[in-house]
């Protein structure tokens, strides 16, 4: 599947989302949070359709080569299930949580539930890792490498920051960003590494 291919599923992802909060505002009569939450799924899927448009082509070319081999193909696979998976499981989650559970252990499991989303992902792309070629692995791990080393540069800092009371974070909020941050940080170290090895 090329990069073309995944700009038009995210496009098609984020109208459905769209239109599925369009029809729980005015023909469910859903309240503004759910609304809001297909609002903010349809949105993020769009905006990440509008990345694959100001991508350089020569990148374009690369992963297009890339996964177009039989790894590639076989992650791209399990990826479209597991984002399709990831945004039901994040409302389901919000939605129950915000409604009120009683028993804090339920509570628990439902909070976490779009992280099992994020496990079988983790598991694709560690799939993936393992067979692929040896200078594309290197390029990958240290992809990951940088940008977890950066993260946590910039949660530590934050931590100190926040510390010594010249930030105030949500602590909440600060932690949901840490997997997204890592992911775009990733992408961007692997585009550099990719660039000076090939």
């Amino acid at each position: 599947m090329t990069l073309r291919r995944w700009m038009w599923l995210f496009v098609g992802i984020g109208v459905a989302a769209l239109a599925l909060a369009a029809a729980g505002q005015w023909l469910l009569g859903w309240p503004s949070e759910p609304v809001g939450l297909w609002v903010g799924i349809g949105v993020g899927y769009l905006l990440g359709a509008a990345l694959f448009l100001v991508l350089p082509r020569w990148w374009r070319q690369h992963c297009d080569e890339m996964y177009a081999q039989p790894a590639g193909r076989r992650y791209l696979k399990a990826l479209w299930p597991i984002m399709i998976g990831y945004s039901l499981t994040l409302f389901l989650s919000i939605w129950l949580v915000k409604r009120g559970i009683e028993s804090v252990p339920l509570r628990a499991v439902v909070a976490v539930l779009p992280a099992l989303a994020i496990a079988l992902l983790m598991r694709a792309a560690l799939r993936y890792l393992r067979e692929i070629d040896e200078l594309q692995r290197r390029i990958e791990t240290e992809a990951i490498g940088i940008a977890s080393l950066l993260v946590s540069l910039v949660y530590f800092a934050g931590g100190l920051l926040q510390k010594a009371k010249v930030i105030d974070l949500d602590a909440a909020a600060a932690m949901i960003w840490v997997f997204p941050l890592l992911c775009g940080t990733y992408g961007i170290a692997k585009m550099v590494l990719t660039r000076r090895y090939l």
